[in-house]
């Protein structure tokens, strides 16, 4: 099974997007963050980056991958959030969401202060009659860094709840917005899940349109029956966020 995950930034880079989205149709399950789905009149967040968002990146991701279903929740309001593309042939056995920080339905005006609700997107699947979880996560962003906050601190227990809970094989990769030497992410190691960032001492997940000096903020992990064929940061430039390529077994 072979996964990418990609924080899209919007579809700014609207050309390459659309090029490696199209070239990857092999994919069996993208996981994606910052997904706009009709969204053009509803966010003045990004006013001065209109210009180059894509308002519509559902419907565009959509039409991009006719042999993949695509699943969306939003976690600010109903136009920005997490959307997941799995190829047809895959038996999906439950989808669904949770929240980890704060509520579904938090409000624009919050967002403008740095905060939006954050939740994670999850498919259950049944692979030559093996359960598995495959779980698409963007984490909170504050505006001050991507350091410990008790927020984060209860997003991950909140996460680490969820997957207690579940039978069989789990797969947890998106954007955390951390820092590797934070606690939130120690937390997730310490449960039992392998970091495949660190073991496979990845130096950035960071592509050059991001000009400021941190260079983590997306992660891939599995649970420990996972057997990992394959790992590796995706050279493709088509956000400030590099491509996560996992394909296991």
């Amino acid at each position: 099974m072979k996964i990418i995950s990609l924080n899209t930034w919007g579809g700014r880079v609207h050309e390459l997007f659309t090029e490696f989205i199209k070239n990857n149709q092999d994919i069996d399950i993208f996981c994606l963050q910052e997904i706009y789905h009709e969204a053009g009149d509803k966010d003045q967040y990004y006013r001065d980056n209109r210009d180059k968002i894509n308002f519509n990146t559902l419907n565009h991701v959509k039409n991009l991958l006719p042999d993949h279903n695509v699943i969306y929740y939003p976690h600010l309001e109903d136009w920005w959030g997490l959307a997941m593309a799995i190829k047809k042939d895959i038996n999906v056995l439950e989808e669904g969401e949770v929240f980890v920080h704060s509520y579904k339905g938090y409000n624009l005006e919050k967002e403008k202060q740095g905060y939006t609700a954050k939740n994670i997107q999850y498919i259950k699947l049944d692979i030559n009659e093996e359960k598995r979880t495959v779980i698409n996560f963007h984490g909170l962003w504050n505006g001050m860094g991507k350091k410990d906050t008790d927020e984060r601190i209860t997003q991950s227990q909140n996460i680490i709840n969820f997957i207690k809970n579940l039978k069989g094989e789990v797969v947890l990769c998106g954007d955390f917005n951390l820092r590797p030497d934070t606690e939130s992410l120690k937390m997730l190691e310490d449960f039992g899940l392998r970091n495949l960032i660190r073991e496979y001492n990845v130096q950035s997940t960071r592509t050059s349109h991001y000009k400021k000096e941190e260079r983590f903020a997306d992660y891939a992990f599995v649970s420990s029956g996972v057997d990992v064929a394959d790992f590796y940061v995706m050279p493709d430039e088509v956000s400030d966020h590099a491509a996560l390529y996992l394909e296991i077994k």
